[in-house]
């Protein structure tokens, strides 16, 4: 890969991380991929995560930025939902990265989260 491609690539991952470094950010991605593909309306995420509406709209808007989510409208209602291409690139990154070239984290530690349950998960939110 040339340079420059690699470095804005790096840039790229590194916005998407930064949006994801805030807590609240972090817990709607994790909510809204426990409610993928569907997605849920601004409403429901305020509700079940306990977030001020102008502080969850600055929230969705810096993730819809980075490409972390999705939004759509049907009718009245905003639906947000994970881009999970976008997540998908992402883990991949960090995979190659981590397990494959440099090898530091060996890929079944990596895994085992996926054996949760979406009860699990979503007890942790």
């Amino acid at each position: 890969m040339a340079p420059r491609k690699q470095a804005d690539q790096s840039a790229r991952y590194a916005d998407m991380l930064a949006a994801m470094g805030a807590e609240p950010r972090l817990r709607i991605v994790r909510l809204l991929l426990s409610a993928h593909p569907d997605g849920l309306v601004a409403g429901d995420i305020q509700t079940e995560l306990g977030i001020p509406p102008s502080t969850l709209s600055h929230h969705l808007e810096k993730l819809r930025r980075e490409d972390l989510v999705a939004v759509r409208r049907e009718g009245t209602f905003l639906w947000y939902s994970a881009n999970t291409d976008a997540l998908r690139e992402l883990l991949n990154f960090l995979f190659a990265e981590c397990c494959t070239r440099s090898q530091a984290i060996q890929p079944e530690e990596i895994i085992q989260i996926g054996n949760l349950r979406k009860s699990e998960v979503r007890k942790t939110l």
